[in-house]
């Protein structure tokens, strides 16, 4: 029903509504009568805006905050005007090129989402969110073990043609330098080119085999290797990238909800739930409030928008602001951001 009244609404009302929705995102104040009377093209009294404003509350497209006069738009409202009033202009050429340049193909896959995590960041004055590409995204080229002492080896990964990884991990025995070079080959001869998860996967099976059929080299490969995998450099901690934490002080006046999202982006785990919920769709997604169903997020808004690698969707990019963000800005910046980082991801 409340839908139908949306779409019934006359051009007086829809006119006198995007206004209103556009002053409370430049000011960010409650929007009285006379001021909407007063723009061009509404051209009645200030009693018929009321009047107009009394219907738009009565749908629950705007609200009055406390005792103003005034009014501002609801959750709905704000959802209404980016679906069926807001019109979004391209991404003007100096920004584009502006991206291209910071996204370089030649950077690492981390160099390319940190990278396009401080430009959104910059770019929008908004708290920008990135995940790292999906493990089964990421693939091992080659790799090389050499022995340190007491009983560690140092993992040198190439990942995706482009990025080299270092660990160092610890083994039950000390290998000599020839069997760490033949475990090294028999990796890469039978793991070569596959993503880290089905290499874990491969490892584990592996590992649950007869160990009395392998010889000594598959062991040692399968005993190095199972550690050196075993904690996916793709998977752990630093799987989400953040930039402009900061920002949020300057949208929200509520410290207490400021120091939760702090904690939160630190934690990441929720946000990344979150994240890869959007990774079922392809192109824009915005959560106004609590349509995130993410109670931290119920005062603030979330445009996301997912990249690729080699055609396959691999990770998400997103922008925390305020609702009354404007959206006519920041959903082309996400959108060409996303395209542009696909392009440098899949880049060789």
């Amino acid at each position: 029903m409340r839908k139908q009244a949306e779409d019934s609404l006359d051009e007086r009302a829809q006119l006198v509504f995007k206004l209103l929705v556009e002053h409370y995102i430049a000011d960010g104040t409650p929007v009285p009568s006379r001021l909407l009377a007063s723009q061009p093209g509404v051209e009645v009294s200030p009693a018929t805006v009321r009047n107009i404003l009394s219907d738009l509350e009565a749908q629950g497209l705007v609200r009055s905050p406390h005792t103003s006069a005034g009014k501002v738009p609801t959750n709905r409202g704000l959802r209404f005007f980016v679906d069926s009033l807001l019109r979004v202009e391209p991404l003007d050429e100096a920004r584009v090129s502006q991206l291209q340049g910071e996204l370089n193909p030649d950077l690492s896959p981390k160099q390319l989402v940190e990278s396009a995590s401080n430009l959104i960041s910059h770019l929008t004055r908004m708290t920008c969110v990135i995940t790292l590409p999906r493990r089964d995204q990421v693939a091992l080229r080659h790799v090389e073990f050499l022995p340190l002492s007491g009983g560690r080896v140092l993992v040198i990964l190439v990942l995706n043609d482009r990025e080299v990884q270092n660990r160092v991990i610890r083994t039950d025995r000390d290998y000599a330098e020839s069997e760490l070079i033949q475990a090294a080959n028999f990796i890469n001869r039978e793991f070569g080119g596959l993503s880290l998860m089905r290499i874990r996967e491969a490892l584990v099976e592996s590992m649950q085999a007869d160990k009395d059929r392998m010889d000594n080299m598959m062991q040692t490969a399968l005993d190095v290797a199972s550690r050196a995998f075993d904690d996916d450099p793709a998977a752990g901690g630093n799987e989400l990238v953040v930039s402009g934490e900061t920002n949020l002080l300057d949208f929200s006046g509520d410290t207490g909800q400021v120091r939760r999202l702090f904690e939160a982006f630190s934690r990441k785990g929720s946000i990344l739930h979150l994240l890869d919920r959007c990774l079922d769709t392809h192109g824009i997604q915005l959560f106004i409030g609590e349509e995130s169903g993410y109670r931290l997020l119920d005062d603030l808004s979330l445009v996301t928008s997912p990249y690729e690698v080699k055609g396959q969707l691999a990770g998400v990019l997103g922008v925390v602001g305020p609702r009354r963000m404007a959206y006519q800005d920041v959903i082309p910046v996400v959108d060409v951001t996303a395209r542009v980082l696909s392009a440098a991801m899949n880049y060789s």
